[in-house]
């Protein structure tokens, strides 16, 4: 089938006639009768938009072409899933909008990938919102010859399609989408938050009319409980049943997000909370209409309006716990440039390779800069970095010499050099001086973005936790049907109405609020005290996670560490110190930095001052040499110490104790002659080797992974004094990925660390911890935020955890008890549906009562 039979004009013909009535294609929607209603919604259509020669009507322009292509492909099951699954009534969002930007090939750099089976991408789509939608977007590739496959994530309203490019324009495919109703976007972050945003409103009015309607059947049923001793009049008695049913069918409207989850439940035959819930809602709102239809008999509505109530604020709790800020855009834009500076008028190939990095870019002039949006960046195209900006692309040198902060990638507080021919990658910092950089790769191509992916992806595959009252509520669900059945048929023999009274009273009795609160209010619970103590965690089943043993795995810079270089070691004549405080002062090198830091603590007032009247003359400062200067007729060179020539016997032995500690040594020569040695290190925080110690006799397995030079790495796991059954330095972000995804496997893996080279790891381990100071990019990917310095948050988060779970162990315990003493009651005919409803808050204060009163997350 061609695909323009996807652009159909308003009188095309279906291929399958619907009901001939336009009540019955409301009936599909689940609305009353109505001489003039839409075939496709069901809402009723505006008499200005009635053409009385159709035989099925529109309430727009959507919905006919939404029902005009269901029809024509044969898709009208959709309307069969529609109904099962409940939803509300809305009109088609089809915009019949073209989308030829999307055949761009800037649109595709950024967007599109290639596979070995076909060209990727991803949409947002707005209109999506049941089961149904799903069937039919999944079903797309019968329309589109190409198409090889459509799969959508419900809960992110977003498309994953895989096509041949050489067969269909993606472009058709939106266009398509479009037609059935659903709007495509590149799923850029704002867009994304837009529709979560709407989707929080939404949740937030039906909280509104839920607590609405609460308060005032509350006040209606303190009128019939008062007149209880006043003995109404029945007339007014009435009154006020039939004003509470009415007060209370709004909140039964708010509560159809549960009575959809449990038909889902019914239908896919895996049984969860939202089915109990509603029996149990349902149950009261049918006694205490029927109750109120007959004129006698207790009525439940505002006990069942309160349930709703709690239970739709629970819901938002879990959402905004629950849900996940680490897409891929969000973390690449939070590291790349918005824009670029393009270089015009000078090929990549064949420009200069020499540039003075003090003096400019002078010798090379015949050039225009012009700074230009980051998607109009092609590869092969010549960007220029100016020092203190991030690298825009993955690219090559092509002119000029720098140095480039990388922690990033390896978590290295020491810069690394580039020169001509090297490789840079985007989000990388240059630090020191000008660069042009030939680009290579762009956008969601470069290292950045395919990083960045991949904590997309883990994300994805990692497998939700069912927590345990959820594995529960199945067992709960058949065992409170099968006991209502035995009241009724016990009682039935001696009185029908006794019968129904009984088995009403045994399901309200053991309405399963307190078990399906049981595990959200501990949690909740322990969320907020974990927030309190410096644990920001992003959702209760991070505590399930952490039940057992497993392996902790640090990374080493930042997290193990402080994270900075710091002076740590000083050698030879201390008399020196202020001539090489005087020199780094002159600099805005890291190492210089560092070494301002470090002496400015060291030294006293009075050679501060002595530093700065020093009258250095002829400073010059060689990129990867370090400082020259002549100071009173000597010379002096402080840097590395493969250009300070033959070293002392005892300089040489200072300089292997540092590097031998995985320390940076700097030396001081006054007129060739070594007379100073300074070590700058990464030190590593007070607090660890105690930390790592009680973690281990928890039961943890202990490893470092980190991407500093491997010597570095083992010289601090050396230094530690504790047994790590894995020491790997120099690892990639790539290979951290690697391993813990290895790692896990085989048990329960929580990734500390703080860097975005740390990302992907974080979101590919079962609880991914980012310490404080953490870059954004690792906040996001992690599940827990810890807003104190140091390692004690990741011991107080195991601890608490488990005793988290121990409260949850334990409310379970009272509800399930609660049950049992109310079914029984109910059974041998003790309980009636007045005391079932006084009793039935009795269980979920004990529960809410014990989450609030425990300990956990305390020091």
């Amino acid at each position: 089938m061609a695909t323009d039979v996807l652009r159909l004009s308003p009188g095309a013909a279906p291929e399958r006639a619907a009901p001939a009535t336009a009540s019955a294609a409301s009936g599909r929607a689940g609305r009353q009768p109505s001489p003039v209603s839409c075939a496709h919604c069901g809402l009723d259509v505006s008499p200005g938009d009635v053409t009385p020669e159709e035989e099925h009507q529109f309430c727009c322009l959507g919905c006919r072409t939404v029902y005009q292509v269901l029809h024509q492909h044969g898709l009208t099951a959709y309307y069969d899933y529609r109904e099962a699954g409940g939803v509300t009534p809305a009109p088609a969002r089809a915009t019949s909008k073209s989308y030829p930007h999307f055949d761009e090939q800037t649109f595709h750099d950024l967007y599109v990938r290639v596979t070995p089976r076909g060209a990727s991408t991803r949409f947002l789509l707005e209109g999506v919102h049941c089961a149904a939608c799903v069937w039919l977007i999944e079903r797309l590739p019968r329309l589109l010859p190409g198409l090889i496959e459509a799969r959508l994530d419900f809960g992110k309203s977003q498309v994953t399609l895989l096509w041949d490019p050489d067969k269909l324009a993606l472009s058709r495919v939106a266009e398509a989408l479009d037609r059935l109703g659903y709007p495509p976007h590149p799923p850029r972050a704002d867009q994304q938050s837009e529709v979560e945003r709407i989707g929080d409103r939404r949740l937030l009015v039906r909280i509104a009319i839920a607590g609405a309607a609460a308060g005032n059947s509350m006040m209606m049923a303190i009128a019939l409980y008062t007149g209880l001793f006043d003995r109404m009049a029945p007339e007014h008695e009435a009154y006020f049943r039939w004003l509470s049913l009415l007060l209370t069918l709004p909140s039964m409207g708010c509560a159809s997000v549960f009575f959809r989850g449990a038909w889902s439940a019914l239908r896919t035959r895996v049984p969860h909370m939202d089915l109990p819930i509603s029996i149990g809602i349902i149950a009261g709102f049918a006694r205490g209409a029927y109750n109120t239809w007959r004129g006698a008999g207790e009525i439940y509505f505002d006990s069942v309006a309160t349930l709703i109530f709690l239970l739709l604020v629970g819901r938002w709790v879990q959402r905004r716990y629950h849900r996940r800020a680490s897409r891929a855009a969000e973390l690449m834009y939070a590291l790349a440039p918005a824009s670029a500076r393009l270089v015009e008028g000078l090929e990549a190939d064949g420009c200069p390779t020499e540039l003075d990095p003090l003096q400019g870019n002078d010798n090379v002039t015949d050039y225009l800069v012009r700074e230009v949006p980051l998607e109009a960046v092609k590869a092969g195209a010549l960007v220029e970095v100016r020092a203190g900006e991030r690298v825009p692309v993955d690219g090559t040198v092509q002119l000029g010499s720098s140095e480039l902060d990388v922690a990033w990638l390896t978590g290295e507080a020491r810069p690394r050099q580039v020169e001509p021919g090297a490789t840079v990658h985007a989000g990388t910092v240059n630090i020191a001086s000008r660069l042009l950089v030939k680009a290579l790769k762009t956008g969601a191509e470069t290292r950045m973005g395919q990083l960045m992916q991949q904590v997309e992806d883990a994300q994805t595959r990692r497998a939700k936790v069912a927590m345990l009252a959820d594995r529960l509520s199945g067992y709960f669900t058949l065992a409170v049907l099968s006991l209502a059945l035995i009241t009724a048929m016990l009682w039935w023999g001696k009185s029908p109405d006794l019968a129904i009274e009984y088995a009403v009273a045994l399901l309200i009795v053991t309405c399963p609020c307190a078990l399906g609160n049981a595990t959200p209010l501990a949690l909740s619970a322990a969320l907020g005290r974990a927030a309190k103590a410096g644990l920001l965690i992003r959702g209760g089943d991070v505590f399930e996670r952490l039940r057992g043993k497993g392996r902790i795995v640090f990374d080493k810079t930042g997290t193990l560490t402080l994270g900075r270089l710091t002076l740590t070691q000083v050698v030879g004549d201390a008399r020196l110190l202020p001539w090489v405080l005087a020199l780094e002062q002159t600099s805005a090198h890291t190492i210089a930095r560092a070494l301002v830091s470090g002496l400015g603590a060291r030294l006293t007032v009075e050679e501060q001052a002595l530093a700065k009247r020093l009258p250095l003359e002829g400073v010059k400062e060689r990129l990867g040499e370090g400082l020259t200067a002549t100071l009173e007729g000597q010379r002096l060179r402080l840097g590395h110490a493969r250009g300070a020539g033959e070293l002392p016997a005892w300089a040489s032995e200072a300089v292997s104790a540092i590097t031998h500690a995985g320390e940076s040594p700097v030396l001081l020569s006054v007129d060739d002659e070594v007379r100073l040695v300074l070590g700058l290190g990464d030190p590593i925080r007070a607090e660890v080797p105690e930390t790592l110690k009680r973690l281990g006799e928890l039961g943890y397995e202990l490893a470092i992974l980190s991407g500093d030079h491997p010597d570095t790495v083992s010289a601090v796991a050396a230094s530690l004094g504790v047994p790590f059954v894995e020491v790997v330095g120099g690892a990639s972000p790539e290979r951290k990925l690697e391993l813990v995804e290895r790692w896990g496997k085989e048990q329960t893996v929580v990734m500390v660390g703080d860097g975005v080279n740390d990302a992907a790891a974080l979101s590919a381990a079962s609880v991914g911890v980012s310490v404080h100071g953490g870059a954004e990019a690792s906040l996001q990917a992690a599940d827990v935020f810890a807003t104190q310095p140091g390692i004690e948050p990741v011991r107080l988060l195991v601890v608490g955890a488990r005793q988290a779970l121990h409260v949850v162990h334990r409310n379970l315990g009272f509800s399930l008890a609660y049950n049992l003493v109310g079914v029984t009651l109910a059974m041998v005919g003790v309980l009636n549906p007045l005391i079932a409803s006084l009793l039935m808050p009795l269980s979920s204060l004990t529960v809410a009562g014990h989450s609030y009163r425990s300990r956990s997350f305390e020091s």
